[in-house]
């Protein structure tokens, strides 16, 4: 279940709920029982390794790949 983080606009203190994304703009108290709270924009990491090169362009791919991985797009 995805894990949201929220802000309590009279306290400041910021928590976060696990809830269904369907819910996910629903109102949520803070534990300190306040209700008027906001929910922040998450950022997303991504896992992986800096020391992965990163791919060759493909000969006849426009230099990158495109829509496609290759060619079909022209």
């Amino acid at each position: 279940m995805p894990r949201y983080e929220y802000r309590c606009r009279t306290c400041g203190d910021t928590f976060e709920l696990s809830r269904p994304m369907a819910q996910s703009s629903d109102p949520a108290a803070c534990p300190s029982g306040h209700d008027d709270t906001v929910k922040l924009l998450s950022t997303v990491a991504v896992a992986g390794s800096a020391s992965a090169p990163a791919p060759a362009p493909r000969a006849g791919g426009g230099g990158g790949g495109g829509c496609c991985g290759g060619g079909c797009c022209g």
